[in-house]
């Protein structure tokens, strides 16, 4: 390899290498904020036990 795709490989490693720890920060973050729901007792990922029909609200 040329000096200059040595250069570019390097740059391209690091750039690399910092996208995945942003990444892996922005996971931590929204693992975090995912388990606050779980804290107070209410699941967002749960069916309504009330049913698909029990917003008559808006007829």
């Amino acid at each position: 390899m040329s000096e200059s795709k040595d250069v570019r490989a390097e740059r391209l490693k690091v750039a690399l290498r910092e996208n995945l720890r942003r990444r892996k920060a922005q996971g931590r973050g929204r693992a975090e904020a995912g388990s606050a729901p779980e804290a107070n007792g209410s699941d967002p990922h749960a069916p309504d036990s009330r049913g698909p029909d029990s917003d008559k609200s808006g007829l």
